[in-house]
This record gives structure tokens, sequence and C-alpha cells, in this order.
């Protein structure tokens, strides 16, 4: 009779793990540079700002677009009405950003960042070049550039050319 047998331990605990199909796998290394990514926002952002992803992603999206709709801030940062509800009123709380009537459409909103909320968000854009200085020192700034473009082509925000990406691709 056949029995199961463990398979033989490797000699060297150090030695390196194969990952089979998923060293083709996209998701796998979108998932994996995804905790890289947030191991440094923490140093960066978290620890010093005390500030969430998606709180640092509106401060900058409201600092390069001095009026938004709610509709338009949902849409960008991925999240429901119902969150981004929540989260603007964190951010009218801390006098971060206000909520003025549309002047174009008496019926709808604009959220504006405040003169605090316009300080933080400086500060954000300082940390984000220091956060991507950390960056480059693993991708050229061509492959930094690269990166983006391919990153934005694949969730569809339908901001990089297929020819602009392509041709970066096989140029280099």
């Amino acid at each position: 009779m056949p029995t199961d047998t463990p398979p033989a331990h490797p000699k060297k605990t150090n030695a390196v793990v194969a990952l089979g199909g998923l060293s083709e796998t996209l998701g796998f290394h979108i998932a994996k540079a995804a905790v890289e990514t947030g191991k440094a926002f923490t140093a960066f952002v978290s620890e010093p700002l005390g500030l969430r992803k998606v709180e640092y992603s509106l401060l900058l999206i409201l600092q390069a677009n001095p009026a938004l709709l709610p509709k338009q801030l949902a849409s960008v940062l991925s999240i429901t009405a119902p969150n981004l509800t929540t989260l603007l009123d964190k951010f009218e709380q801390q006098g971060w950003a206000s909520r003025l009537p549309n002047p174009e459409d008496g019926r709808s909103q604009l959220v504006h960042l405040t003169p605090s909320g316009r300080a933080l968000a400086t500060r954000c854009e300082e940390i984000g070049a220091d956060m991507a200085a950390h960056w480059v020192a693993r991708l050229s700034q061509a492959e930094s550039q690269l990166l983006n473009r391919l990153l934005i082509k694949l969730y569809g925000a339908g901001d990089a050319p297929t020819s602009d990406v392509t041709s970066d691709v096989t140029s280099e």
C-alpha cells in the first residue's frame, strides 16, 4: 500500500522560493507592489500626518481642482456616495474643506479646500515628492513614468493612449 510521505525538506532554509505560475501573474505582482507602496505610504504620510490614503488623495485632488461636485470626487476616488459624505464630514470638522452651494445649480454643492486644507495639501505634495524620490531609488524616471501610464491604462482611466504606452515599451 502506498503511503503518503511528506516532500523532502530543502537543505537550505534561505533558498529562493519558486513562484510557479505566479511568476507571470500580473495580479500577484500588483498585490506585492501594493504591499510595498503601502509600507512607504505609512512611513511617509500616515505616521507623520495621521492621514489615510483616501484622505491624502482627496486633499491632493481638491488642491488640483478648486471646486468639485461630490459625485466627481466619489468617482475619481472609487468610493460610494455615503463613504464620501462621511469623509467630507470629517474634512469639514477638521476645517480642511467646505461644501458650498453650486452657483450654476442651486441644487448641488461644490467642495472646496479651506486655507487650512490648502496648507495641509501643500504639505502632502511635499511629502509626495519625498515618496517619489524613495521610488526613484528603485526605478529610473522613465520607468516610473511608464509604470504610471501602464497602471492608468490597466485600471481604465483612459489617460494612457495605447500608442504612447506601446511606443515606450518597444523603445526600451
